[in-house]
Order: structure tokens, then sequence, then C-alpha cells
């Protein structure tokens, strides 16, 4: 039977290791103690995006400072599928929607872009990963996804791999049937990526472009017109339910995702 899962679970920059002694940040330790009321002696759980998550014992719970020795692995690390988010920059409050939703959702690296009628050209990326970080927490993840900053549209097409599919969510109606097309175009094991617009959806040149790319797969998300939010979390759970690991396909664990 597998060890029990901890209720409490912290992420933590660094490896772990049967044994090893972890010191806790200020903010962690006044979490644990202040917020969760727990006392040196407690158990939480540990997790690094790379090696699995780690039952650990609080050897010392101050104000400011913690420390936790770790017992044992409860959890080995698993991979996510080699799904990328491609999405526009949005308000601030959607775009962390966005974020925390993709790492709920299991994909392994999120991909800001400024397309042409992109209104909102900058975000806040340290906000956003600490989003990523509190969704894997909450939901028993061990994988975090690789955020990167924000790049124009133009300049990530122009070095795109040739064997990532691209599922293109086109509210201009160039494609059909979302989940007819992906259960015809699915491969198992192949790479793809989500690309969701901005609120304005994407301009003339962006969508001849796109659709020109022979990875592009382009699909309607249905009759009407969705948020970006809203798009990027059914598109993504469309995708994982015909090609990701709803259906417990064997992934490939990413040790460079974090």
């Amino acid at each position: 039977m597998p060890p029990s899962r901890e209720h409490i679970r912290i992420y933590i920059d660094a490896p772990l290791s049967p044994g090893a002694q972890i010191a806790l940040s200020r903010e962690q330790a006044h979490y644990l103690r202040n917020v969760m009321r727990r006392s040196a002696g407690g158990t939480i759980g540990l997790f690094n995006g790379r090696d699995g998550e780690w039952r650990a014992s609080l050897t010392e719970l101050g104000k400011q400072h913690a420390l936790a020795t770790l017992d044992g692995q409860i959890q080995a690390q698993r991979g996510t599928p080699d799904l990328w988010l491609i999405c526009a920059l949005i308000k601030r409050a959607r775009l962390e929607t966005i974020a925390e939703k993709a790492a709920e959702l299991g994909v392994r690296e999120i991909h800001p872009v400024i397309t042409e009628y992109t209104n909102a050209p900058r975000m806040n990326t340290d906000r956003l990963a600490a989003i990523t970080i509190e969704a894997a927490e909450q939901c028993g993840l061990v994988s975090i996804p690789k955020l990167y900053e924000p790049e124009k549209l133009h300049a990530l097409l122009d070095k795109w791999p040739p064997e990532r599919r691209v599922l293109f969510c086109d509210e201009a109606g160039a494609g059909g049937a979302a989940l007819a097309r992906l259960q015809a175009a699915a491969t198992p094991q192949a790479p793809w990526a989500v690309l969701i617009g901005p609120e304005g959806g994407f301009s003339p040149a962006e969508r001849d472009r796109l659709l020109a790319m022979p990875q592009t797969l382009a699909v309607s998300l249905g009759p009407r017109i969705l948020r970006a939010d809203t798009a990027a979390i059914a598109a993504l759970g469309l995708w994982q339910s015909v090609c990701g690991d709803w259906n417990n396909a064997p992934v490939a664990i990413d040790r460079t995702a974090v």
C-alpha cells in the first residue's frame, strides 16, 4: 500500500534525499506556524519538481525560521505530457487564472506571447511563477510548468520546432469541430502546443501565417466566443482527454522543467 499523502505540501528548490535537512524560508515558516498552526514534531510534504515528494519532520519551527528533516519518499517523480501553452498576454487577473489552471492541467511549458492585438504587453513573471507553485502545492502535483518571459508571437514562430504540432484555437472559424479533428490527428507521445489568442483575436497576418504552417491544426471551440482564460482551460482539457495523461498514458519525465 503506498504511503499516505501529507495534507500540507511545500515546494522547495533544494535537492531531496533520505535524511537531508532542509531550511525553509521565513515566509514558509510563518505559513506553517501562524496559518496552519503547526509546531515542531509535525510532518509535511516537500517536493522540488525533480525528486518526487518526501515526508519531512519539522525539527525546528520558530517565528522566522524552520528546519525539516526528510524521512522518506511518499510520491515518485512523475512527468507531464510534452505540451506547451502559448497564450497571448491579457489582463492580469485572467492571465493569473490561465497560469494556475495550466499548472493543474499538466502543461510542461508556458510561453506568453505578444500579438498584434495584445493590449496588455507586460506581466509579473515572479507572481505568475508563484501561482503555478501554489497550484502544484494544493493539487498534489510534483511537476511545475516552466514559465518563459514574453516574446512576440512572430519571433516564437520563427524558431518553431518542426516536430511540434500546434492546436490553433481559431475563433474566426477556419477550423472544424475540435474533438473530431484532434482525435484524427492524435499521435501517441507527439509533442504539442495549444495556442490561445488575446481578447481581440489574431490579426489576419497572424492567422495566415499559422494556417500556412504544416504543424498547425486549426479547431473551433464551439459556437460561442470564449474569453481567453475560458478558451485556454477548454482547449487544455480537450487535449488532455484525447492526447494527454487523463487516460493514464505513460509520459516521459522531464527533469529540466523546473
